[in-house]
């Protein structure tokens, strides 16, 4: 079971790494068109802004899920690393409990807030709802969510080099 579940979250991870790094390219791409219509052809694209704010959208919710798996998202930890270990064990099993009680904030409010604007439309995309456009709020605070549920019963994946954040006492 535990191995099944290891597996599923490898495979979850790749896909937001996968979803957060065509994200940038296409950014990378969008941002340069808007200034070659801007100031080469004296004729503003109006599309390349808020394509490239929606793509941040979704590489922001993705990336930092995929980041927080690996233990690569920002952290201040010079207190922590500090303590003894049997305490920075705690204070690790602490963060992982704050950081679901935000994940499943992030899942339930940011799932009222796609059902509260689905049926709005964004102003440069007619044809595009504003409720999709917030999808990653809720889909990265569920996958936030698995990884955390990983990190408190299986530990940080093994390839992460992590050895001094095992699985909390808790659940040892």
């Amino acid at each position: 079971m535990a191995q099944s579940f290891r597996k599923a979250m490898d495979a979850l991870y790749l896909a937001c790494v996968v979803i957060a790094g065509v994200s940038l390219v296409l950014i990378s791409a969008v941002i340069p068109w808007a200034v070659f219509t801007r100031y080469v052809l004296n004729s503003a694209s109006s599309w390349p802004e808020p394509t490239a704010v929606l793509l941040t959208i979704v590489l922001t919710f993705f990336g930092a899920a995929a980041c927080y798996r690996l233990r690569l998202h920002m952290n201040v930890s010079l207190v922590v690393n500090t303590l003894p270990a049997s305490y920075r064990r705690v204070t690790d099993f602490v963060v992982e409990l704050l950081m679901a009680a935000i994940a499943l904030f992030m899942l339930f409010w940011g799932t009222r807030l796609v059902q509260a604007t689905w049926y709005n439309t964004i102003a440069d995309f007619p044809f595009l709802s504003t409720g999709i456009t917030y999808l990653p709020i809720p889909i990265g605070g569920a996958i936030l969510f698995l990884f955390i549920v990983e990190h408190l019963t299986l530990g940080p994946p093994p390839d992460t080099g992590d050895a001094a954040h095992a699985p909390p006492a808790a659940f040892e």
